[in-house]
């Protein structure tokens, strides 16, 4: 007789009514012995799971969208911000180098997500990789992270567009753009009406076609880049050569190139490596685009190694401009300029270059966010209606359009300086992890490389179960006593 369990309902029907959900929650324990450590095939993924979505999402990405989708996903704003305080107060005049460490470890990630990409080419980014690696808890916690990593990033990002929008034209946010409402707690008592309007037009944009959504990000991306390119040359030009080694107090802070020694680089490259983040997002386009084998490599990797260049000539413009000690941490490039005769100007020029580059990096995280969300509905582990795929733009149009609106109604009133530090940690845990399930499943589970293998079953635990690789997961030899009785419950993992 054949001990193994029998099919069950699908767990779509958990989201069919507030009964069946609830029922669905009664049986949370049942559930999590069943599918936690349960995984998917590269072959499930590629043809049950993805037909989940209905229609196809059209493959009409090359190589060039996504090194113009990784370049816009990766140089925003922070770049502006976060290399004066790395120069200021841990590399020094080695900030060059510092953004040389921290890109080679950028592209060594980057190499990890794709590894997996050109193997599971789905919109599923980390949440996918996962699940065919570790199982479905391990990659349900990833996929929640992310979500809620993009959802946070994007509201701030798109509040801080205002900000540097008022800086370029020189007008102060606050009282200009900006309602402030008495009674409400510091830090959501301004209503930012600009930011929920610029999410809600891309939001749009992103919904009518992933290409034409590529186009735009690479004139803006373009634009932004230009903008950069005027910054270098003005500080080569404008700059000397003994700032790289003379401080301004030479009598209160160390010379040399490196004033903090090679301790401080280190330090600077940890610093400066949130400004690489944003690559991640292009693995969630591998289900769009045309030859996934030959352009994911290029577009991923060709996209860290020209941030890498640029951001490694913007540091030595910046050295160059103001000695290390004297650099203003809040806005670097702007301050430097300021203090110069008949250069101010150069200050507006700078803040209109970081609004392109707060428009890219916020399209580009709506992209990701979407598709995360997508592929989260796929899986069954939210309601099955956000993983529909639209049959005439062939885009994620559901789950665009409601991250969309929690994205605008966050920006609207919350200040999310404080979240945005827990999102740093949760971004670094899911490369983390992405980086060892390409070990584990290289190394652990033997097999997996070629999409046409549906490969063993594996967790990222030891269990005593034995493996039933028809299932593509695993399964007691014996059976499992029955969950409580409901009617409309689906105890099948999917």
């Amino acid at each position: 007789m054949d001990r193994r369990r029998q099919p069950e309902p699908s767990p779509t029907s958990s989201f069919t009514s507030l009964q069946a959900y609830g029922c669905a929650l009664l049986e949370t324990n049942h559930r999590l012995k069943q599918r936690a450590f349960s995984v998917t095939t590269t072959y499930e993924e590629m043809s049950r799971v993805r037909a989940r979505s209905g229609a196809d999402m059209a493959r009409t990405l090359r190589w060039q969208d996504l090194i113009g989708l990784g370049i816009g996903g990766m140089v925003g704003a922070g770049v502006f911000v976060s290399s004066g305080r790395s120069a200021r107060y841990y590399a020094g005049p080695a900030l060059v180098v510092s953004y040389a460490i921290a890109g080679v470890s950028a592209l060594l990630s980057a190499f990890c997500y794709t590894e997996f990409a050109v193997d599971l080419p789905v919109a599923g980014g980390a949440f996918s990789y996962l699940s065919v690696s570790f199982g479905e808890f391990a990659a349900f916690l990833t996929g929640a992270n992310l979500v809620m990593e993009y959802v946070f990033s994007n509201a701030a990002v798109a509040r801080s567009f205002t900000a540097y929008l008022g800086t370029a034209i020189g007008v102060s946010t606050e009282e200009k753009w900006r309602i402030t409402i008495s009674g409400l707690p510091k830090g959501f008592n301004q209503l930012d009406l600009l930011a929920v309007g610029v999410i809600l037009i891309l939001t749009l944009c992103i919904c009518y076609s992933t290409k034409e959504s590529s186009i735009l990000n690479l004139v803006l991306t373009t634009t932004h880049i230009s903008f950069i390119v005027f910054i270098i040359v003005m500080g080569f030009w404008r700059g000397e050569w003994r700032n790289l080694t003379h401080p301004a107090d030479p009598t209160r802070h160390p010379s040399g190139f490196l004033p903090f020694g090679v301790g401080g680089v280190i330090n600077g490259a940890a610093a400066v490596y949130l400004s690489y983040i944003g690559y991640d997002a292009v693995s969630t386009m591998a289900e769009e685009v045309k030859n996934p084998a030959r352009d994911i490599p290029i577009g991923v990797s060709g996209s860290v190694l020209v941030v890498t260049l640029l951001y490694c000539l913007m540091s030595i413009s910046m050295a160059k401009l103001v000695p290390y000690d004297a650099i203003e941490v809040e806005s670097p490039f702007a301050a430097a300029f300021k203090g110069s005769d008949g250069w101010g100007w150069v200050s507006n020029v700078i803040g209109v270059g970081a609004s392109f580059g707060i428009l890219t990096s916020l399209l580009v995280s709506m992209l990701g966010q979407a598709r995360y969300l997508c592929v989260l509905g796929r899986s069954n582990v939210v309601p099955g209606w956000v993983a529909r795929v639209h049959p005439v733009t062939s885009t994620p149009v559901n789950s665009s359009l409601f991250l969309g609106g929690i994205t605008a109604a966050i920006a609207l009133f919350t200040d999310l300086t404080v979240l945005l530090n827990l999102v740093t940690i949760g971004t670094l845990f899911v490369f983390y992890m992405v980086a060892n399930a390409v070990i584990f499943r290289r190394y652990v589970v033997v097999g997996t490389t070629d999409p046409g293998q549906p490969p063993p079953s594996s967790s990222a635990f030891p269990s005593p179960p034995s493996p039933s690789p028809s299932s593509g997961g695993w399964y007691p030899q014996a059976p499992e006593p029955p969950g409580p009785p409901c009617s409309g419950s689906a105890r099948r993992r999917r």
